[in-house]
């Protein structure tokens, strides 16, 4: 146990020693619901280039305790190699700098699989297209209108709607949509019962 002690506490690995113990600090908070894993943090380019798509602090995790590990056997083989001379120092920079470029291809490894689980697709005012809505104006025209649309997940929108030719929509109505228009960003809307005749 001492000799663990002795590595893990010693250069470099002690470095990634108190980032480990940190990332373990912040793993047991989220645990208890004292932070929030937040999905959308973005890595960007540089270091963290191939890392996006997945929480922040998935990938800095992955590579701490990578990294921590590699740089602890490197550690363990400095300490039964070398005595503590100049070279060792050199050699324990070496020991970091492998350790932590190996770190980063092991968890990039590891989070290219996990960003299909974080995935998250924008919707699109196309979506709307196809669904019911209610009309929340007094009448619907080729130039004036607004309805209320409901989400797939749920959630619900007041949005721009127009009807094309001669039509008797009040609040109310129950239309459906069937076209945008992204000119004018709003969208074309028929009568329930005229899309129903045309079934």
């Amino acid at each position: 146990m001492s000799g663990f002690v002795a590595a893990a506490t010693g250069f470099p690995a002690v470095l990634f020693s108190f980032l480990l113990v940190v990332v373990i600090g912040y793993w047991l908070l989220a645990l208890l619901g004292a932070v929030d894993l937040d999905h959308h943090g973005g890595l960007g380019d540089g270091l963290f280039a191939g890392f996006g798509g997945v929480p922040l602090a998935i990938p800095l995790s992955l590579l701490t305790a990578f990294s921590w590990f590699l740089s602890l056997a490197g550690t363990v083989v400095l300490q039964a190699v070398h005595p503590a001379t100049p070279v060792r120092v050199l050699l324990g920079v070496a020991v970091l700098l492998v350790a932590l470029v190996l770190g980063a291809l092991a968890t990039r490894v590891l989070v290219v699989p996990l960003r299909r689980l974080f995935s998250v697709t924008e919707p699109t005012r196309a979506d709307f297209v196809g669904r019911a809505c209610v009309i929340r104006t007094s009448t619907v025209t080729h130039d004036f209108g607004q309805a209320e649309v409901t989400a797939a997940d749920g959630s619900s929108a007041i949005v721009q709607v127009r009807m094309a030719g001669e039509g008797n929509l009040h609040a109310g109505s129950r239309v459906v949509i069937h076209d945008y228009d992204s000119e004018g960003e709003f969208f074309w809307v028929s009568p329930l019962e005229l899309e129903a005749e045309k079934d």
